[in-house]
């Protein structure tokens, strides 16, 4: 090697060229568990992907497509107002690979057994890339369950968002070999509130067409094919299909007023639009707007939490990495008891956060089973709350780990930590969530008997697991102040499944060190505060990068 090219003494070698998926062992494991035949179809499926999204070349597209976020272009160079949006090149390097993979709308029209659950795992392999292009790939998942309220739509938008090509830019949907969708739900007025959203939808001569006009306050990538949006009808709230393409090649009247100045997220282009008469077509009954786009945000929640996992995953693996490679005070990092305790319970977090993510999409793979829809209503909104809410503080700690090179831009780790908190807000920030899971327990019973269940295959196996269930069931037989309490129901709760999850598919370890600091109060509230006497290195070994 050049002399100019060897790492400086004591600084980590490039964490670049590693098969993210094949090196990940809790992964590994969670498909062995969950896929069960079909556990090395995955795996095939993964090899690929984790090659790609291990490699110096996606690292620099990673950069590049934050360093460079999008331009909005309001008109062209004659003045018309055209409203689009230019990409760096690393965008669509990105989006070309994740639509690709078929992590867009494909496991709706597949029958493969698994199909959720593949996806599931490649959503969480490849957003340790990059996560805002993330945004539209999940929109475009997502829009099918809601489409098919109306047999003929989902017969019309079906092929193009199921395809495995990207075929970026703004032309009739039915002359594009891969469609992308987007949603427009909140505004200035209201945010989660969307009770009092003012677009208004005015019904044309023909049946099932409208003109809208109002605004959307947050709507991400505006260059999208066919949003799905709510607006006012004399019924109430209503849902919407607004193509930006008309199917005679026009522009749907539609104005991007600005691009939004995020915290991060900075390669996704999230907007503000306008609309002025323009044209849609209604999707569901008048009325029932928030019912039909709720099936659209239920499997936007699933990937808010893959990819608050997947963000896990990456800080971890870059902290591990770091204190492989580095030592001080005489001994590696990672041969340093304080940094094995803060490792282990960064590998905990981060196993427990996508073994979650990958048990509800399998449900998504059993539509007819009661108890998995069940599951997958209040593991969702349970889910979504603690595994979101947990990643800023586990990046947090992980960055740490790097020292003052995690604190420099170059190491990536700023980009991460900035990234998130941003699953926590999207689809219904905290709050929205934990009343949720309230709304769920009181309206449908058949949830908490869904939990119960599920976290009862593990009953009789940890007292602490035991303990916490019990504490859950008689807090919520007072509902007296089930709303102030709803935070704490809803975390409870979701670690209680996390730790059964674990019980049932990890190692012993983990699952140990899991109930007894996050369940059993043997913890300091902070990472690297694991109670003494755990197999802190078996932990820390077994979850580092395989290589």
């Amino acid at each position: 090697m050049d002399p100019v090219q060897r790492i400086p003494a004591n600084q980590a070698v490039p964490f670049d060229d590693v098969n993210i998926a094949l090196a990940d062992t809790p992964l590994q494991d969670a498909i062995t568990a969950l896929a069960g035949d079909h556990a090395a179809d995955v795996r095939d499926y993964l090899t690929p992907m984790g090659e790609i999204a291990g490699s110096a070349e996606a690292r620099e597209h990673w950069h590049l497509a934050n360093e460079n976020p999008p331009v909005h272009q309001p008109v062209d160079r004659f003045g018309r107002r055209i409203d689009e949006i230019r990409f760096h090149p690393s965008w669509h390097w990105l989006m070309e690979r994740g639509v690709g993979f078929g992590l867009t709308a494909q496991p709706w029209t597949s029958d493969h057994p698994v199909a959720h659950l593949r996806r599931a795992a490649g959503f969480y392999t490849w957003g340790q890339v990059e996560q805002g292009h993330m945004c539209p790939i999940t929109m475009t998942y997502a829009v099918l369950p809601a489409l098919r309220n109306d047999p003929a739509l989902a017969e019309q938008w079906t092929p193009g968002l199921a395809s495995t090509t990207y075929d970026f830019g703004l032309r009739a949907p039915q002359e594009k070999r891969g469609l992308l969708a987007g949603m427009g739900m909140t505004e200035k007025q209201g945010g989660s509130d969307l009770r009092v959203n003012s677009t208004i939808a005015k019904s044309t001569d023909i049946a099932g067409e409208y003109r809208l006009t109002g605004h959307k306050w947050f709507t991400s990538a505006a260059m999208n094919d066919v949003f799905l949006v709510l607006a006012q009808t004399d019924a109430g709230s209503t849902c919407f299909v607004v193509p930006r393409v008309l199917p005679d090649g026009s522009r749907n009247p539609l104005t991007i007023v600005r691009l939004k100045d995020k915290l991060g997220n900075k390669s996704n282009a999230s907007s503000e639009l306008e609309f002025d008469d323009t044209w849609a077509v209604r999707l569901g009954p008048e009325g029932r707007g928030i019912r039909t786009i709720i099936d659209m945000v239920s499997a936007t929640r699933m990937d808010c939490i893959l990819g608050s996992a997947s963000i896990m995953r990456k800080a971890f693996a870059e902290a591990t990495w770091h204190a492989r490679h580095r030592s001080a005070f005489g001994a590696r990092l990672i041969d340093q008891p304080a940094m094995v305790g803060v490792l282990a319970d960064l590998a905990i977090e981060s196993e427990a956060g996508m073994l979650a993510g990958l048990r509800l999409a399998a449900a998504v793979d059993r539509p007819d089973d009661e108890h998995e829809q069940a599951l997958r209503r209040i593991g969702l909104a349970l889910e979504k709350y603690w595994v979101c809410k947990r990643t800023p503080m586990m990046v947090g700690e992980a960055l740490e780990c790097l020292g003052g090179n995690g604190y420099a831009e170059e190491s990536g780790m700023p980009l991460l930590f900035r990234e998130s908190p941003l699953n926590s807000i999207w689809e219904g920030s905290g709050n929205v969530n934990a009343l949720d899971v309230l709304r769920a327990l009181s309206r449908e019973p058949g949830t908490l008997e869904a939990w119960r269940t599920e976290v009862g295959t593990v009953g009789g196996e940890d007292a602490r697991l035991d303990a916490a269930v019990d504490d859950v069931l008689r807090r919520l037989a007072d509902p007296s102040d089930a709303e102030a309490s709803a935070r704490w129901i809803a975390s409870r709760m979701a670690a209680i499944l996390q730790g059964s999850l674990l019980i049932r598919y990890s190692t012993p370890a983990v699952a140990d060190a899991f109930c007894a600091s996050r369940l059993g109060g043997e913890w300091a509230g902070t990472f690297g505060t694991l109670p003494a006497g755990l197999p802190l290195r078996e932990i820390v070994d077994r979850a580092q990068p395989a290589v």
